[in-house]
């Protein structure tokens, strides 16, 4: 994620420990969702850093609907929140509401929160509507001493928002996780070099690429990594990805197709001159 500025960590560490304070009496007492309001329009400002007067907009009309609060930078909303009483739970159609509202105006994040818990969501302009949860913050359970923390906070940070640091973060997600990793493990480039492996460790070992991505799909990999939504995705996005690979190599002239051939041949020459070593069978 992207580095968190000197000034913005010193003004979280600063102001994260006043809110938790404020926040902890407020769900003491049960505040109601005005009081859960002006808050939240607090933390914006001294902790966020937005200019609570020119930058946070209350009771931001879509449609002749409203949501609560939107974020409005250099003339453009940037992400809407919809704020609930802090003693109450977030549910589901309070996040219907408020990706309502974002969807009507094409605005692409929604923030939910009631002071304590704040849920970011990516709206997903698909039919029907749907969205992503991309993070979920517990003020009252951070430190803004610790680096991971801060780079959490720093997603919604005004300072955040200029380097585009959400989308950064989302985009990470959307790479780094256990369906990408489960499409990719079956990909013939990494098949590939597991094939190659183990001829290292049994040159006499006559395995194919279809061999391993069986056992890997009935023995070794979750069922949900690979029968989800979410990996059916995965290996969609890398199928685009191969292809625009394939496109570059054909515009460019540069094909490496003969280098796993080069790699595995390495792999026989230097299994030959050892030599001294033997096969490793199944009952090993």
């Amino acid at each position: 994620m992207a580095n968190v500025p000197k000034r913005v960590s010193e003004r979280l560490i600063s102001e994260l420990g006043k809110f938790q304070k404020v926040l902890q009496a407020a769900k003491d007492r049960d505040v109601n969702e005005a009081d859960t309001v002006t808050i939240v329009k607090d933390i914006l400002s001294a902790l966020f850093g937005y200019d609570k007067y020119a930058e946070v907009t209350s009771e931001y009309s879509i449609r002749s609907t409203f949501c609560d609060l939107a974020v409005r930078v250099d003339g453009k909303v940037k992400f809407l929140i919809e704020v609930k009483a802090i003693g109450l739970d977030l549910k589901g159609n309070h996040l219907k509401q408020a990706v309502d509202y974002g969807a009507n105006q094409g605005i692409d994040w929604v923030v939910l929160t009631n002071g304590q818990r704040w849920c970011i969501h990516k709206i997903k302009f698909e039919r029907p509507i749907n969205n992503q949860l991309v993070c979920e913050m517990n003020l009252l359970e951070m430190s803004a001493r610790n680096l991971a923390h801060q780079e959490l906070l720093f997603l919604l940070c005004r300072e955040g928002l200029a380097k585009a640091a959400i989308e950064e973060f989302h985009q990470y997600q959307l790479i780094v996780n256990r369906f990408t990793f489960g499409a990719l493990v079956l990909t013939d480039p990494v098949l590939d070099v597991m094939r190659r492996e183990l001829r290292r460790v049994s040159p006499e070992a006559r395995v194919d690429n279809a061999e391993i991505s069986e056992i890997l799909q009935t023995q070794v990999l979750k069922r949900e990594v690979l029968e989800s939504d979410e990996g059916q995705q995965a290996r969609a996005m890398l199928k685009r990805a191969a292809s625009r690979a394939l496109r570059r190599t054909r515009e460019t002239g540069y094909a490496p197709e003969n280098a796993a051939a080069e790699s595995e041949a390495e792999v026989d020459n230097g299994a030959q001159i050892e030599g001294a070593s033997p096969a490793i069978t199944a009952n090993d």
